[in-house]
């Protein structure tokens, strides 16, 4: 006691006398005891529950307190802490399970993204209680809600693209961490896009949720002559398996046209132009073990993408199944006399896909692809040193896809100098190349027309590119301006050597 009443005086002192140093070197002395203080109470707690961790509890009741807690159901609320009360388990609870049983819930209830913080604590019933027993804990969870309209509007400035947009976000809607998404956004390629998600998890369980989602935009595509005008909706449910990994099912329908063709747009173009519909079911599997998405220094990432449109009752008036599968691994590189993490680190990612034609509905001849349904390849978010869709097969000046591909990357990367391993920022050195193929022809023979074009991948050397660069791994997206050097281009294909911005969360 004594020396927080010298401390409290020489602080007095210290605000009476203008000397602004002595005032700073006190308070952050009475800072550092207090941070020692509360780290020795904290230590105590942990050493409290590890000597009683075999204690038998009850858990009477678990409830949410602060502001805006008042905004969520109770029976969103009772579908999550339930479970975990004792009353609803045949099994007691030691002090240890129940702190992890509740942990879990408030893990949970931070998963949702409607509150800014989830901390907890217990508590013993009231003596007064007649109900209570010797064993009973209350568990609290302390957390504050986060803006339940969220309006941003800004700019938007990447490859070849600049858009203005705006966001409207409503969280919780109903009181079940529900959400709408209304976004709208004009610019140089994309022209107009207008877009509303809702989206609301199922059984109060943050890995299990159902969108719903609508989507009107008008796409310059100038690389292949044409606009592509989109109006559609989807249904989406989204669930975690065991080890991590993620599943997506879908269903979109949309109406799609290719329209305002540029006076010199090839055959290719003019023939797919007009109106389409697609009516398909897909499904998404993830597996990401990186460390970061944006700026993997150890990991590796596992994903495939299937969709089948048109065949059986799917109906539209395009059929075909169309599959992609994704990897990517980095492994951090040691350096001789750095101790620990040395902040450079090695990756490589692979891409490939297929378009398989098929009929529509259950019968008929299947339907060659179109334009807007194929392949793209090139740009600076994955083979870098070529514009967007300036690898594979052209008509005239016209990229117009493909139907298989494969697609690999290799990047070194290094911290900035002088800056450090632990920002953002990193140097990178890159090679990365790809293939683009359209169906070959086989007298109709769909099976071999594929097995051949397939196969066709490994005839002659990819294209490649080379190259230098900044990275900038914002936690929304990646930034990266590289200096790009072709070294293997095809004939037509569309090269880029110099400088090349990109932006974007999927690089290759």
């Amino acid at each position: 006691m004594a020396s927080n009443n010298e401390s409290g005086v020489d602080l007095l002192e210290s605000l009476r006398n203008p000397d602004n140093k002595r005032l700073e070197e006190k308070v952050k002395q009475l800072r550092e005891r207090e941070e020692a203080h509360n780290a020795k109470a904290a230590q105590r707690l942990k050493d409290l529950i590890a000597s009683n961790s075999t204690l038998p509890v009850t858990i009477s009741s678990i409830r949410l307190i602060g502001q805006g807690s008042q905004h969520t159901r109770r029976s969103f609320l009772d579908r999550l802490f339930n479970p975990i009360l004792s009353a609803n388990r045949d099994a007691p609870y030691t002090l240890s399970e129940a702190l992890q049983e509740a942990g879990s819930a408030a893990d949970k209830l931070r998963r949702f993204e409607i509150y800014h913080d989830v901390s907890m604590f217990i508590d013993k019933p009231s003596p007064t209680d007649p109900s209570s027993t010797p064993s009973d804990i209350n568990i609290f969870l302390s957390a504050r809600e986060r803006g339940r309209i969220n309006l941003k509007t800004g700019t938007d400035i990447g490859n070849v693209e600049g858009s203005a947009y705006g966001n409207l976000l409503w969280r919780n809607i109903f009181g079940g961490a529900e959400s709408l998404s209304l976004n709208a956004s004009k610019g140089t390629r994309t022209r107009s896009s207008y877009q509303a998600v809702f989206d609301t998890p199922i059984a109060s369980d943050p890995d299990k949720r159902l969108t719903i989602d609508a989507l009107a935009s008008a796409t310059s595509k100038p690389r292949a002559s044409h606009e592509e005008v989109l109006k559609g909706a989807g249904l989406k449910y989204s669930w975690a398996a065991k080890g991590g990994s993620r599943h997506q099912v879908s269903y979109s329908g949309a109406w799609r046209q290719i329209t305002n063709l540029a006076t010199g747009a090839s055959p290719t173009v003019r023939n797919d132009a007009g109106d389409s519909v697609k009516s398909s079911i897909s499904h998404t599997w993830t597996s990401d073990h990186r460390d970061n998405p944006l700026l993997p220094s150890r990991g590796y990432l596992l994903k495939t993408v299937s969709e089948i449109a048109g065949w059986g009752p799917l109906r539209g008036d395009v059929g075909f199944w169309k599959s992609e599968i994704e990897t990517n691994a980095a492994v951090p590189v040691p350096i001789p006399g750095i101790k620990g993490d040395s902040g450079v680190s090695f990756s490589t990612g692979l891409r490939a896909g297929m378009l398989y034609p098929l009929p529509v509905g259950f019968s008929g001849a299947p339907l060659p692809s179109r334009v807007n349904d194929r392949f793209q390849l090139g740009g600076p978010t994955d083979i870098r040193g070529f514009n967007i869709g300036g690898l594979g097969p052209r008509d005239g000046n016209d990229g117009v896809g493909g139907d298989v591909y494969a697609a690999f990357s290799s990047n070194l990367l290094f911290p900035f100098p002088r800056v450090g391993k632990d920002t953002p920022l990193r140097l990178q050195l890159f090679a990365n190349g790809g293939r683009l193929l359209a169906l070959k022809d086989k007298g109709g023979n769909t099976s071999q027309s594929v097995y051949s074009t397939v196969a066709g991948l490994a005839d002659g050397l990819p294209s490649l590119a080379a190259g230098v660069g900044v990275v900038y791994a914002h936690p929304i997206a990646r930034f990266e301006l590289n200096f790009s050097l072709p070294l293997v281009v095809r004939k037509g294909e569309d090269a880029r050597k110099g400088l090349q911005f990109g932006v974007g969360i999927n690089f290759l």
